[in-house]
């Protein structure tokens, strides 16, 4: 009898036993808050303090809504961003999703590190589908139909005008009050940054990257590439015309090269200090300007030199893709998805945010926007400007000819030997190309 007793004793301490493990159990299961269950995924980005901020919006949104994920930002200097992620994708050490340069796509696709979205957007899981976004964006994230890479946004270049310091250069007429007369152009342009220089300021500071050169040679009708792919400066009148300009800017005083300035001191220090005029950029600078509450300043579009109001200028863009070898390669993809569809962009973009939506039903983040007062000429610029997808996809090409240029900018070449240079070396990088 008390071996009866006893066996039914254990076998109810056993069920007791039973229920309260089972109970915990489910209790974890259905907890998504629990940190054993939590999925940790990590983002390299680009981007100044502001713009790091901008884009932490996106991560918090997120987050609020999949209290199962974690998602931990890794800022990254943009000066070695391209080596750093070659080099860990090669290492199979990369981070689960990254930032990646419209000029650094073709090489990751090359190296078959990073995951391909193309099934992924059309279904189900996914926040945003492929036909969402202009065809005009895609440059080298997409492949032969296949995607690699969808775009976080975009930033059509415009200028950045200093009202205070165009005022105090006695310059009454703002590149606002000549755009409405029609005449904001190439000579206006050089009037003005006269003005500037001759009161002890700095006119404009030039950029010697892809994004200012395009824009410069589109805003005179002017191309480096025909249909083909072929480079056809030394057969481009208008493009010629363009180096031609700048050379005269440069020997005028009228260009500040950033490339000469001191370590440490930017085209947007120097604006946001009342030291120059003018500035070329994306929305990126926008942020920071704003938060600089004694700064007076507004955009114009790329002042042209054809007559026509406006013509097509650079359109800056970056990717998001998602390493191979993630081990939460699912839930990466649904993140990037959210991050780039009109919710994500949502969240990044409104209030000053750092760029302008690249997908579409969002366009008023930009159009009501009060700071600057223009705010809209980065949808026009956005609408007729070009992602460049020629010299791109030409490895190394972007870095040869800022080499080159470099010389022309500094004041130490001329524009017929600088031409000259680029032409030849341009011609040689596309035909070692494409004989491989």
């Amino acid at each position: 009898m008390k071996k009866r007793w006893s066996l039914l004793l254990f076998v109810g301490l056993l069920g007791i036993v039973t229920l309260i493990v089972s109970g915990c159990s489910s209790s974890t299961k259905g907890n998504p808050d629990s940190s054993s269950k939590k999925i940790q995924l990590t983002m390299a980005a680009w981007g100044n303090p502001a713009e790091i901020k901008v884009y932490q919006r996106g991560l918090d949104e997120y987050e609020k809504t999949h209290k199962n994920v974690s998602i931990k930002l890794i800022p990254v200097p943009s000066d070695n961003y391209e080596q750093k992620l070659l080099t860990q994708l090669s290492g199979g050490q990369a981070h689960d999703i990254f930032y990646v340069g419209s000029e650094t796509m073709p090489k990751l696709v090359e190296t078959g590190k990073i995951a391909e979205l193309t099934e992924f957007l059309e279904s189900d899981e996914s926040y945003v589908k492929a036909d969402e976004f202009a065809d005009g964006l895609w440059g080298a994230a997409r492949q032969n139909d296949k995607i690699y890479g969808v775009s976080v946004d975009n930033n059509p270049y415009l200028m950045y005008y200093n009202k205070k310091v165009l005022k105090e250069a006695g310059i009454e007429k703002t590149p606002q009050d000549h755009f409405e007369e029609g005449t904001w152009n190439w000579d206006t342009f050089a009037e003005m940054t006269d003005k500037l220089v001759e009161a002890g300021k700095r006119g404009f500071v030039a950029e010697n990257n892809s994004g200012h050169l395009f824009s410069w040679v589109w805003s005179n009708g002017g191309n480096l590439f025909d249909e083909d792919g072929n480079y056809i400066l030394e057969e481009n009148v208008q493009a010629q015309e363009t180096f031609k300009y700048l050379e005269k800017l440069v020997k005028g005083g009228n260009i500040t090269y950033s490339g000469s300035l001191p370590k440490g001191q930017g085209a947007d220090a120097m604006f946001m200090s009342n030291q120059v005029g003018f500035v070329a950029a994306g929305r990126w600078l926008t942020p920071m300007f704003s938060e600089n509450k004694a700064l007076e300043f507004d955009y114009i579009p790329w002042p042209t030199n054809t007559g026509n109001e406006m013509e097509p200028a650079a359109i800056a863009i970056a990717y998001m893709s998602v390493s191979k070898e993630s081990k939460h390669m699912d839930e990466a993809m649904k993140f990037l998805s959210y991050y780039t569809s009109a919710e994500g962009q949502k969240a990044r973009l409104a209030d000053n945010g750092n760029a302008v939506p690249s997908v579409n039903g969002v366009d008023e983040l930009i159009t009501d926007d009060a700071i600057p007062e223009h705010a809209d000429y980065l949808i026009e610029a956005r609408n007729i400007g070009k992602v460049e997808d020629q010299q791109v996809m030409i490895p190394g090409m972007e870095s040869e000819i800022k080499d080159l240029m470099d010389l022309m900018y500094l004041g130490k070449q001329d524009a017929e030997k600088t031409i000259e240079a680029v032409s030849k070396k341009a011609k040689e990088m596309i035909d070692e190309h494409r004989g491989k």
